[in-house]
């Protein structure tokens, strides 16, 4: 329940206290009159009780005095006891509690007997209405120097005098003695004496506090003002403990609360309450205390930390690398960190907005009222911090943001690694406690040759659809071992970033630092990711710096102004998908990407990333039409700065990660993307750096040709000879991607022409040329058995096909069987990918057959052993075809062949030894003779 605030008007408690008060404090007095005379008289005996006491006199001649001095000032005082000028501060009563048998009775006779013990060393100031106030004081602040009294209360409005109790002195074994200190009617400064920062800094000497009136504790004003509309830059240099003449001044903003008290060692204060929320109190002591608060609510007492009493917790190097841009690990810097800070326990909250006037956190641990927990601005940087003591992993969060335009806005934390399940969208906080178990993995993995260089099948999955229903824990159970059968080297999970909308697939991302919390919380991926390096598989994560949605709790605007999206907005709209595309000129934007690679990289040890949309980025037209763009300053359509950033993005996460590949989705003849970043190609541009690219032509093109009946596949035969024209242009992958399943467009079988048994033989006849082409591999889920129907994320793939109870089961367990068989012949076979990238790794037999639909060609491995491929896209056996072979090889063995019975195919094989002619054929030496299988491809290795 969250706790109603204390009403404005008069307390009965409140005013029954002050009674009493009042009564204790005038019980010598009382029938002593408040004159001016009196007052002046009762403040000289005082300081010159001071001035004769001997030096040495101890603590309790020191309380004696003190004792003595205060209920001197209070008797001749009535009425300003009573009643107090506006703006007047100090402890105003200390009461002796159990400190001795003799407490009582030096309460009650020790005002006349102090005045004689103490030595004249110090110099008393009496002047009007300053010299009561000065005595006063001077005496308390001496108590509470030499024997630490514990305070009951000090009040900081004007108004009735409140009690305040003192424990026994912690230095010295002896009796305190009853204090009573009275406020003066002195005039209220007519400025604000300025606080300062909440460190441990001495207080004025008592010699200078004597003569200096005693500085307000209570919030000024315009920081009041400024606190209650969450617009303050600095709530740091006004709430807390601050040095002030006459002590330290404590200040409070506890909405709702019924009280504060201060907590320091054994000093018990009671702050006064000033109003909607505002608690404040002025305590004689040397320097700033470590302190504690008890806040008191209608139900409960909070005994907490001050978060205002702490130093930043982020460093001036963090500070320094964010406004640069460059700080590579942006994760450590802002977001919730739970950390220990000054030995205190809690969590920091940081955040980036340059353009608020105001920035607070809201959660679930203060009820989403955020009017307490104001953060502070650190400097030019943009960043605001608050460490917030008590406050752990699993609380919830947001930033409450005060627009320029005085509007509020409630956002996520951009940084944020935990989320709530969607559609909820609150932050989580959280730390991470997962213990890696694949060290030897990520050793291979930076030993090991690159990518381009290495086995590189890829198997593709929507995590949420691929075993709906099972969490990243179950998947773990489960995943690695399936993929382990069918052989693949790698998975690739599409984007797991935090996303709003399931039907986006993951590709608007609104948590970039944040696993979806669909499936469980970040250590749980973890724990997939290491249960898939432990069974020998690599995992690449789609990844999405090219735009983000508009939801209006998540980036968008973030701070009341173009902030992550550019400020043109011509560049900020992004065509196709109504999203936003990032600022990519903008230093902070582009270190927030950067390390968000970076950071997936090293915290969840991702072995890749492949890089969406990326076409999408480097143009400036991209999908505008003419007037709809700005060229950049060459007069040319590249985004420049797109361009820096991704150089910039590649350049740090190889850096920073041995072994990481990065993959581009990019669908034009952009020159150069997986060039090193240094060399200069011949448009101006460095590489982009990236380590492997998505051939979409080769995807577009040789379904197009697949998806022709056989007898119309002659004339676009080239559709599937083209791709080696530009084949070594880049380092490729070869994709069957889910963007060719959806939409529409049917599964991978359903695009093939002909029958039931014809669309099985045709799809796999195109696994296996698509295996033995140059290029790596990347098969989407639910295509390796030949699923029917396309795929949909709220259903996934048809597993139930598989079912040995199901009559076609054989045909889709044989396209399985087919695709796990390609790829262990494929690891095993050093001319599939060895030199995927080196033009002498490849040569054509025959590519010119297109009345025949044939296809033959060779593949070379670093020591020159072939493999040979040939495809039959016709409907008919060929016996007896011949074609061309190199004379160095005596003998060939059929390694793999589409057709065979197991895979479900008609079983036209060559079971035997086949031995080259020595008739030269197709330019060759000599020659082969095979017996070509219909709608079917054939390996061949030296026997």
């Amino acid at each position: 329940m969250t706790p109603r605030p204390t009403p404005s008007g008069s307390d009965p408690k409140k005013t029954a206290k002050k009674k009493v008060a009042e009564k204790a404090v005038t019980k010598k007095a009382s029938a002593q009159k408040a004159e001016p005379v009196a007052k002046k008289a009762t403040a000289k005996k005082a300081g010159a009780g001071k001035t004769a006491a001997a030096p040495g006199t101890g603590a309790a001649g020191t309380a004696a005095a003190a004792g003595a001095a205060a209920a001197e000032t209070a008797g001749a005082a009535k009425a300003g006891a009573k009643k107090v000028a506006a703006g007047t501060a100090g402890v105003v009563k200390a009461v002796a509690k159990k400190v001795g048998a003799e407490t009582a009775g030096a309460a009650e006779s020790g005002g006349k007997k102090a005045g004689t013990e103490k030595a004249g060393t110090e110099k008393a100031v009496a002047e009007k209405a300053v010299a009561r106030k000065a005595v006063a004081k001077k005496a308390l602040v001496k108590e509470a120097g030499v024997d630490k009294p514990v305070v009951k209360k000090a009040a900081a409005k004007k108004g009735a005098v409140k009690k305040v109790t003192a424990k026994k002195a912690t230095t010295k074994k002896v009796p305190a003695k009853k204090v009573t200190a009275g406020k003066t009617a002195a005039p209220k400064p007519a400025v604000e004496t300025p606080v300062a920062e909440p460190v441990a800094a001495p207080v004025p000497s008592p010699d200078e506090s004597a003569s200096l009136p005693a500085a307000s504790p209570e919030v000024p004003a315009a920081d009041r003002d400024r606190l209650l509309s969450g617009t303050h830059h600095n709530p740091h240099g006004v709430l807390g403990a601050h040095p002030v003449p006459g002590g330290v001044a404590f200040r409070v903003f506890r909405p709702y609360a019924r009280g504060v008290t201060v907590v320091a060692g054994d000093v018990r204060a009671e702050l006064q309450d000033d109003g909607d929320g505002f608690f404040s109190g002025l305590l004689p002591l040397r320097e700033i205390p470590t302190y504690r608060l008890l806040v008191a609510y209608e139900e409960t007492v909070q005994d907490t930390e001050d978060a205002y009493a702490f130093l930043p917790a982020l460093g001036d190097l963090d500070l320094h690398l964010i406004g640069e841009g460059r700080h590579e690990q942006l994760w450590t810097a802002l977001g919730a960190q739970p950390m220990t800070h000054q030995g205190v326990t809690g969590t920091r909250f940081t955040v980036w907005a340059p353009n608020a006037r105001g920035v607070r956190v809201a959660g679930t641990f203060n009820f989403w009222d955020p009017s307490a927990f104001a953060m502070r601005s650190l400097g030019s940087t943009g960043v605001w911090e608050l460490f917030v003591p008590g406050v752990g992993e699993g609380e919830l969060y947001k930033f409450e943001i005060t627009r320029p335009d005085g509007s509020k806005t409630l956002r996520a934390d951009p940084l944020a690694r935990r989320t709530e399940v969607p559609p909820n969208t609150s932050s989580v906080i959280h730390a991470s406690h997962h213990e890696w178990q694949d060290q030897e993995w990520l050793a291979n993995r930076a030993a090991g040759a690159p990518a381009h260089e290495a086995p590189f099948s890829v198997y593709e999955i929507h995590l949420p659809s691929w075993r709906p229903g099972l969490t990243y824990r179950q998947l773990a159970e489960q995943l690695p071992a399936y993929v382990k059968d069918l052989g693949f080297t790698h998975v690739e999970l599409m984007p797991v970033a935090e996303h709003p909308f399931g039907g986006s697939w993951g590709y608007q991302v609104t948590g970039f630092y944040a696993p979806t919390a669909r499936l469980g919380t970040p250590d749980d991926f973890k724990y997939l990711v290491d249960a898939l390096h432990q069974a020998g598989i690599g995992v690449l994560m789609d990844w999405v710096p090219a735009h983000f949605p508009r939801d209006d709790w998540a980036l968008a605007e973030f701070d009341g102004r173009t902030l992550y999206e550019h400020e043109d907005p011509l560049r900020a709209a992004h065509p196709d998908w109504g999203t936003l595309e990032f600022d990519y000129g903008r230093r902070e934007v582009r270190n927030f990407l950067v390390a968000n690679a970076v950071y997936w990289c090293e915290e969840f040890h991702i072995d890749g990333l492949r890089v969406d949309a990326v076409a999408s980025m480097l143009y400036l037209d991209y999908s505008r039409e003419p007037g709809q763009w700005i060229p950049n300053v060459h007069g040319g359509r590249e985004n420049l700065d797109a361009v820096d950033f991704l150089q910039e993005m590649n350049a740090t996460v190889y850096r920073r990660v041995p072994g990481v590949v990065t993959i581009a989705e990019e669908s034009t003849a952009w020159d150069g993307v997986t060039r090193a970043t240094h060399h200069m190609g011949p448009g101006g541009f460095g590489g982009l750096g990236f380590g492997l690219k998505w051939n979409m032509g080769w995807m577009h093109d040789s379904l197009d040709y697949m998806a022709h009946e056989p007898v119309h596949r002659k004339y676009h035969h080239h559709e599937m000879t083209f791709s080696m024209v530009y084949a070594y242009s880049e380092n490729y992958v070869l994709p069957i991607s889910h963007d060719e399943v959806v939409h529409g467009k049917g599964s991978l079988v359903s695009k093939m022409p002909g029958d039931w048994w014809q669309q099985r033989a045709n799809l796999r006849a195109y696994l296996a040329f698509m295996w033995a082409h140059p290029g790596k591999q990347l098969l989407f889920m639910g295509q390796e058995f030949a699923q029917g129907a396309e795929w949909s994320e709220a259903h996934g793939p048809d597993w139930w096909l598989l079912d040995p109870a199901y009559g076609a089961e054989a045909d889709h367990r044989g396209v399985r069987d087919l695709v796990r068989d390609l790829n262990v012949a494929y690891r095993h076979t050093p001319a599939l990918w060895q030199r995927d990238t080196d033009p002498s790794g490849f040569q054509w037999i025959v590519g010119d057959a297109s009345e025949d639909n044939v296809f033959a060609f060779l593949r070379y491995d670093a020591e020159g052993i072939p493999l040979l491929s040939v495809s039959n896209l016709a409907p008919v056996v060929r016996p007896g075809y011949r074609l061309g072979a190199p004379d160095d090889v005596p003998a060939w063995l059929e390694s793999l062949n589409t057709d065979a019975a197991r895979y479900g195919g008609g079983d036209v094989t060559n079971p035997e030894i086949v031995k080259p002619d020595p008739q030269s054929w197709h330019g060759r030496p000599a020659s082969l003779q095979l017996t070509l299988p219909p709608l079917a491809t054939v390996w061949l290795r030296p026997a």
